[in-house]
């Protein structure tokens, strides 16, 4: 792996950050076949590893002590995600459903079924509005893209909404939670509202090839993404401003009252005449 260390500049005054490829090694993760998926927990503590044997294994970092061990989880790892408190592991195979795993009883506490021609690709839990966990899973469907949200306490789906018409590529979350990111095999990046789904922005053609990678600044203002082309791009992201439409609103609302106004005049006019 790489480590982040200090370097003195020419002048001897100031330092800089560079990366430096570390001389350690993990022999654990030796001779364990080509791993297609990997996930830290937030607290970097944990380690899971997916493989494309199907195994998957989870270790304290860098200490690299097993806290599980599952042969056959899946037929092939495509996507690992740790839950925010760090007490569940979700994963993803090339087909059938997903898996939650418990890391205390380390053992599979819930299936999660696909619907209809669903074929999931991305797992990622986030933090809804209210502060309570929820899961989110980009599928592949005959009408395009879509996002899954899942119930962390029940297990059971939310609901399941269209995002995109193109095939999912790469997905995210932003850490706030307020923001889904996909991109497509297209090479579109797409910026959504976590709990509406409604698209927020869109940059077509943001790269030549599908995008292969999305991730978030901690701030959640800014979206990296990388693509097949080998290009990268990062994305400013506008706050959502409602201020353009509660104006719009109140000068229709001014209208109305003004109209309002005028027809109530024309008929005080018009019964004083009739009086006369």
């Amino acid at each position: 792996w790489y480590e982040m260390v200090e370097e003195k500049s020419e002048d001897g005054e100031h330092y800089k950050l560079i990366l430096k490829e570390s001389d350690k090694v993990q022999h654990r993760l030796e001779d364990v076949g080509q791993q297609l998926s990997l996930a830290f927990n937030n607290e970097g503590s944990a380690l899971a590893a997916g493989g494309e044997d199907g195994n998957l294994k989870v270790f304290e970092w860098p200490s690299m002590v097993i806290i599980l061990d599952k042969a056959g989880a899946h037929k092939s790892v495509k996507d690992l995600d740790f839950s925010p408190d760090g007490k569940c592991l979700v994963s993803l195979g090339n087909s059938g459903p997903a898996k939650v795993w418990d890391l205390t009883s380390k053992s599979a506490i819930a299936s999660l079924q696909k619907e209809n021609d669903e074929v999931f690709c991305f797992c990622r839990f986030s933090v809804s509005n209210d502060m309570n966990q929820v899961l989110y899973i980009a599928a592949v469907t005959g009408k395009g893209g879509s996002i899954v949200t899942w119930d962390t306490k029940t297990w059971k789906r939310i609901g399941s909404k269209t995002a995109v018409r193109d095939t999912i590529s790469a997905f995210n979350v932003s850490p706030d939670g307020k923001l889904l990111a996909c991109g497509t095999t297209q090479g579109d990046v797409y910026i959504l509202n976590s709990a509406s789904k409604q698209v927020q922005t869109v940059v077509r053609k943001a790269h030549l090839g599908f995008v292969t990678a999305l991730s978030f600044s901690h701030d959640s203002r800014a979206l990296a993404s990388v693509s097949l082309d080998s290009s990268a791009r990062v994305t400013l992201i506008e706050e959502n401003k409602k201020t353009g439409a509660l104006s719009l609103w109140a000068i229709l609302l001014v209208i109305l009252l003004a109209i309002v106004v005028y027809l109530l005049k024309n008929q005080v006019k018009v019964a004083k005449s009739d009086l006369t």
